[in-house]
């Protein structure tokens, strides 16, 4: 037996010489991680009250586009026919499987709810907002979207949706997921009901940037220190305007674009969708850890 004792592992105490090193390690570690943590600053950076943030909605914030989940319940509470439902459907699919907005499919949807809504009263349609909220879009709001912008309210700052989703559909949103407000399409309206038409044109695109150099002038805010996130190439003058430009589950424009211009990235959709757009799997594993993973990313320092 004795023989087969070099097979044990021996028990040896810890040398001085080895305590020395493990001390010297733990040491130098520490110090590569300060110098870390003092040359890149935080962000968001807690009580800045020049600093905001502003969120696109559709397929950045929730799943899907707002408008469709939106005529799914006016439908519900019969404001129009199947025949309208069935091209919301079809509008709603694309948009689903193809990940980007289609200005065809978009402009036919924001026409049909317009002629959909003209008649009825403001009060009405915002109260409706409120039910449908709860049938169809809370359970679509991506976590880790949202843990994003907790993150910016928890620092102090101010949060904004910036949708093309009508005004009163987007500050619905905002105000059931605890966000400061939001800024979307106005639809016109005499003495409180809606006239079936817009003022001005949907908040889309280029429209979305000015509406937050607007806002932000309004507000004080500098745009160098505040952050917008999209999905969409098409949101890329929004993107542009502020300091910290994040692309959210971007579709293959916006992708490229962002790592031409080292923009940050972030993916909440599935494994199987990330591949499809180039995006690692591990990005865009589960729900719930793809939120907390990104309010500790977030306030980590930026690489």
């Amino acid at each position: 037996m004795a023989a087969l004792g070099w097979l044990t592992p021996r028990r040896r105490s810890a040398t001085a010489r080895s305590v020395l090193a493990g001390e010297a390690s733990a040491e130098a570690a520490r110090k590569s991680t300060q110098e870390v943590l003092e040359r890149e600053p935080a962000f968001p950076v807690p009580g800045d009250e020049r600093a905001a943030a502003f969120f696109d909605l559709d397929n950045t914030v929730m799943q899907g586009a707002a408008l469709f989940h939106f005529g799914r319940g006016l439908y519900k509470r019969k404001f129009f026919d199947t025949r309208e439902l069935a091209r919301f459907a079809w509008q709603q699919a694309w948009f689903r499987l193809a990940g980007v907005e289609d200005p065809e499919h978009m402009q036919e949807a924001r026409d049909s709810a317009l002629s959909i809504v003209q008649g009825h009263r403001v009060s009405e349609l915002q109260s409706i907002g409120e039910e449908i909220y709860d049938e169809y879009m809370a359970e679509r709001i991506w976590p880790g979207t949202r843990a994003l912008a907790q993150a910016h309210l928890d620092a102090g700052q101010r949060v904004w949706l910036v949708t093309a989703a009508p005004v009163e559909i987007a500050t619905v949103i905002a105000r059931r997921l605890g966000l400061t407000g939001a800024l979307g399409t106005v639809a016109e309206s005499v003495d409180g009901v809606y006239t079936g038409k817009l003022v001005g044109e949907p908040l889309h695109g280029p429209a979305k940037a000015e509406a937050v150099r607007a806002l932000a002038l309004a507000e004080g805010l500098a745009l160098s220190r505040c952050a917008a996130y999209s999905d969409s190439h098409n949101d890329i003058p929004m993107l542009s305007l502020v300091g910290h430009p994040y692309a959210i589950n971007p579709d293959s424009k916006l992708r490229k674009h962002a790592r031409r211009m080292d923009w940050r990235l972030r993916d909440y959709r599935t494994g199987r969708k990330a591949a499809k757009v180039g995006i690692p799997a591990a990005a865009g594993v589960g729900a719930v850890a793809g939120g907390t993973a990104a309010a500790i990313a977030l306030h980590r320092k930026r690489r």
